[in-house]
């Protein structure tokens, strides 16, 4: 103590951890309160367009902070993105790509193409980066029909920017590898919207078999994943009562083949 008295350093110690606490004020607040986090979503192409769905459940840590979160949008009138990873910070990128490809489509008179879209999108999540080096990280899925071609295409995103285009389908999110591994066994070329739109279901459901952050369907509230088909007609939800439907029919199968619901 004497030492460190002539060295005027005696109070160093607190010092330096009070300078760290204050340094890392974020990050406390963030281990103390996190913020919610979204999962799961997924994107399949079938004959005409693209499947687009995700759970409803936000997580804080282990608690959830929201049962009935809309994870899948419109972009514009033939493309979608879903989101998953931080909420809020996601739904205002989302909130804010809708705006910017209304304010491209008055200014210029013609939408962007598809390729324009994701890479406009792209530009967004790299501008997060700083935010998702704190832990806020936003990984969306954008997926749309090409008017051009007449396909509907996949591109998935990595937290710096990076947008890769997928050749069939893709997941993200806490249950993003339980749910690609069940439309990797289910999934073939050209099959029909009403064929894509149980794939994605099943997907949702084996996800939330195994991961507690992904939400499955609750019966007793009467919430539903989010299904959105996309095709040569536009962006449209697929109606809830459909979705229930289709649910009511996986569990009575599953039963039927004696599995565990």
């Amino acid at each position: 103590m004497g030492l460190l008295r002539q060295a005027g350093t005696e109070h160093a110690p607190a010092a330096a951890s009070a300078a760290v606490a204050a340094s890392a004020g974020g990050a406390a607040v963030a281990a103390l309160a996190p913020a919610p986090h979204a999962t799961t979503v997924v994107a399949l192409r079938y004959a005409d367009g693209v499947i687009m769905a995700g759970d409803r459940r936000a997580t804080m840590g282990n608690i959830i902070a929201h049962r009935s979160m809309e994870k899948v949008f419109a972009a514009d009138r033939y493309s979608a993105v879903a989101i998953a990873g931080s909420a809020g910070m996601a739904v205002e990128m989302v909130r804010l790509f809708q705006v910017q490809l209304e304010h491209y489509e008055k200014v210029e008179g013609t939408t962007l193409s598809l390729e324009g879209k994701a890479n406009q999108l792209a530009q967004m999540v790299r501008q997060n980066l700083p935010l998702a080096m704190q832990g806020l990280v936003v990984v969306p899925l954008f997926a749309g029909y090409d008017t051009g071609r007449g396909i509907g295409r996949i591109y998935s995103y990595d937290a710096t920017g990076g947008h890769y285009e997928e050749a069939d389908f893709q997941a993200t999110g806490s249950g993003g590898r339980d749910a690609r591994s069940t439309i990797k066994l289910g999934w073939r070329d050209a099959l029909s919207r009403d064929e894509a739109v149980d794939l994605a279901i099943q997907s949702l459901y084996d996800a939330a078999d195994e991961d507690s952050a992904t939400g499955g369907p609750d019966l007793v509230r009467g919430i539903y994943p989010l299904i959105a088909v996309v095709d040569a007609e536009g962006y449209r939800l697929v109606p809830e009562d459909e979705v229930a439907e289709r649910f009511g029919t996986l569990v009575a199968r599953l039963q039927t083949e004696g599995r565990r619901v």
